[in-house]
This record gives C-alpha cells, sequence and structure tokens, in this order.
C-alpha cells in the first residue's frame, strides 16, 4: 500500500501533518499487524482482515497516519539481489566535541543503512550494505578513517541476519492485546536504574572468566 482512498486508490499526501494525540487501541493495532504483513493492501481487505466496516478503517488508517504512528510506506528488497551482497556493523568512536562534523559526513554517505548512537565502549553502531568486503574496507579505511570527528572504529561482517521485523507491537507480547483494549497507550516499561556513565558491554571471554570464577 502506497497511499490509499476511501476508493482503494491512491491519494495526494496532505502537507503539515502533525500528531493529533490518537490513543491506540486494540483495532488500531490489529490495523497495524495487518499492514506489516502487507502494506498494499486496499482498504476493503483491510477491514475485512480486522472485521470493521470500511469507512471505518479507512477513517482509523488516516487517524494513525495523521497522529504519525504510520511514518512512511517504502519497499522491502533483497539486498542480495540487489547486488548488495556483504552487511557489517561498524561500531565508532567519536571525539565528543565534534559530533555535528560526524553526523554531517555520515549523511554524505550512501552506503549507510543505519546509524544508532549507543552506551558503552563505542558511541555509535552503523550499518552499512555494500557488493564485497573490499568495499567495506576501502569505506572504513580510506573514508571514514579520514574523517576529523573519527577516533577509532571496529567492524564486524554480519554473516546471516536471522531476523528481521519490519517492526514490532504491544500485541506482540504476551497480555498486549489486553493492553490494547484499555483504548490508551501501552505504558512504557520502567527504566532501569543504572548509573549514566557506568554502562558498559561485557565481552564474551571476560564473561566466561567470570561464570568459571563463580562455578569454581
Amino acid at each position: 500500500m502506497v497511499e490509499m482512498s476511501p476508493h482503494g486508490g491512491r491519494s495526494a499526501d496532505p502537507s503539515g501533518r502533525i500528531g493529533i494525540g490518537l490513543e491506540l487501541d486494540n483495532t488500531h493495532l490489529k490495523i497495524l499487524e495487518v499492514l506489516r504483513e502487507n502494506g498494499r493492501i486496499s482498504v476493503a481487505a483491510l477491514a475485512e482482515r480486522v472485521g470493521i466496516s470500511r469507512a471505518n478503517a479507512y477513517t482509523r488508517f488516516e487517524a494513525l497516519r495523521a497522529d504519525g504512528a504510520i511514518k512512511r510506506f517504502t519497499a522491502e528488497i533483497d539486498h542480495v539481489r540487489a547486488g548488495l551482497g556483504i552487511t557489517a556493523l561498524v561500531f565508532v568512536t567519536v571525539r565528543q566535541q565534534m559530533w555535528k562534523q560526524f553526523r554531517a559526513e555520515l549523511a554524505r554517505m550512501p552506503e549507510v543503512e543505519y546509524c544508532a548512537i549507543t552506551t558503552g565502549q563505542h558511541d555509535a553502531m552503523i550499518q552499512v550494505r555494500m557488493a564485497d568486503v573490499a568495499a567495506v574496507h576501502r569505506l572504513v579505511t580510506e573514508r571514514m578513517a579520514n574523517i576529523p570527528a573519527v577516533k577509532a572504529t571496529e567492524t564486524v561482517f554480519i554473516l546471516d541476519e536471522v531476523l528481521r521485523r519490519p517492526y514490532v507491537l504491544p500485541t506482540d507480547r504476551d497480555g498486549g492485546r489486553d493492553a490494547g483494549r484499555t483504548g490508551r497507550r501501552p505504558a512504557a516499561p520502567e527504566p532501569a536504574e543504572v548509573p549514566l556513565g557506568k554502562m558498559r558491554f561485557v565481552g564474551a571471554a571476560e564473561g566466561r572468566a567470570a561464570l568459571r570464577k563463580e562455578g569454581g
């Protein structure tokens, strides 16, 4: 589904959409479940799958878009068929006074599929898709290494993408459907009480050594 109209056709994307404070109920979540399976489904088929009228399905779909719960529609491709058979994660340590430059330089790299600021040993995780290992090597050693904001990098190649979901929903968890019936947004989990600046990842070897000490 690229865009939908009450008659199942395409409609222009209205500009200036802002969040409307929509409270997601179980029907909204069911619509999102169906769209996750088939984003090009027609309004009529969506209504039938969810068990509501066509007009109700269209109204709720438009409300999800207006609220920002649905951000956009896009295509999911087979990266191997597209010639990008190598996927790698590049963990980056950034010079703390140069975050603005780091973000600007990263935006100019079309190979970067995803970037997240992280806690732990590194500052950011970047996912790239390339044609071969040599291309990844050139990207990291010739381009990223020459960015003044980048202090260090560590590259990990992905051998197999075992699971990839378009998105997850509260209804995917046990008890999620009950939460959806309340007519309110699911409550966010309480944050763990971990002092800032004291979070780190434990390496596998280090963790095994600790377990051996405890077991011995």
